[in-house]
């Protein structure tokens, strides 16, 4: 594969900059957690803001006119005119500086740092670094920076097979999720993302050649931290995430955290044994939940008295397959 500088066409978009501010209300923060199935958080305005959650702030909100077919906004304001059709969260790196505070003014500072293209096998693609920076009440809480993918069609993908899961190491601990059109609905609503592949289904598969509605990437990164925050009493520092494949609402999926000595190794794992996704998240000497620390408003204590740390933990309702 070849990667070259981007053409002067986008060299131009290199250094533009957005400035978006957000009252960080505690209406958002309650549909996520309705979103995730959460009932045992408690948040309420002066709550930190789980880590991950400023996704479900500082959105977009073009105007219907302006958006594409696919249902992203049309490309040419922040983000550059890249023609290739399909788009896609593919990674991001983050330090965790303190909390956003729920109820507090917050700022969003982006830029575009470096716009590359690719070419190779499976075509061309672009590839997008978008900066930010979050702040509250004049601190840095957030520094984040964006993979964000453009390429061209590909081929239809094949629906994916399902097979039982390998055991988990020693010292690690999981997660099944049951990905459905409500979910993949309500995360759209919840970020305001129109992008037609997570809830049209006609669209996805005769327009995109998917088997199915595709989980959002975003998502699986959020339900990955979630599942460090359910079992890990210390806050995260740092969070950084790849994403490898698709994961259609066809078939479960199995979210899995190893522990390190200070760094926790995430993987989202398909239903046919490929990794959808992977992730570190880093911590400050990082202990068990069930330890007897008191939790905070944003801790989820689901981890309960002599569970073993290899035990798998299913969302609500739905059922686990180990």
């Amino acid at each position: 594969m070849t990667m070259i500088d981007s053409t002067p066409e986008y060299c131009q978009w290199i250094g533009r900059r957005e400035i978006t501010d957000d009252d960080l209300g505690l209406a958002p923060a309650l549909s996520a957690l309705a979103t995730l199935d959460d009932t045992i958080t408690q948040l309420a305005k002066g709550s930190a803001l789980p880590p991950l959650w400023h996704w479900f702030y500082f959105l977009s909100r073009v105007p219907q006119a302006q958006l594409d077919a696919d249902g992203h906004p049309q490309r040419g304001g922040f983000m550059p005119p890249i023609p290739y059709p399909r788009r896609m969260f593919a990674g991001g790196r983050m330090r965790f500086h303190r909390p956003l505070i729920i109820g507090q003014p917050a700022r969003r500072e982006g830029v575009i740092r470096d716009i590359r293209l690719k070419s190779g096998r499976s075509g061309s693609l672009a590839f997008v670094s978008v900066g930010y920076c979050l702040y509250q009440e004049g601190r840095l809480c957030i520094e984040e920076e964006q993979d964000i993918v453009y390429r061209e069609p590909g081929p239809a993908i094949a629906c994916p097979r399902v097979i039982d899961w390998p055991p988990l190491q020693e010292r690690a601990w999981s997660r099944i999720v049951t990905p459905d059109p409500k979910l993949l609905f309500r995360f759209s609503a919840v970020t305001f993302n129109a992008h037609r592949i997570h809830y049209d289904r006609p669209y996805a598969t005769n327009e995109e050649g998917y088997p199915g509605l595709v989980v959002h990437g975003p998502l699986t990164a959020i339900l990955l931290m979630e599942l460090v925050r359910e079992h890990v009493a210390q806050p995260v520092r740092g969070f950084s995430f790849r994403a490898l494949a698709p994961i259609f609402d066809l078939a479960p999926f199995r979210l899995v955290c190893t522990a390190g000595e200070r760094q926790l190794v995430l993987e989202a794992q398909t239903s046919d044994g490929g990794t959808a996704m992977r992730a570190s998240a880093e911590v400050a000497q990082w202990r068990w939940r069930h330890d007897g620390r008191a939790a905070s408003a944003t801790e989820r204590p689901k981890v309960k008295k002599g569970e073993k740390q290899g035990a798998a933990a299913e969302i609500p309702g739905k059922p686990a397959r180990e």
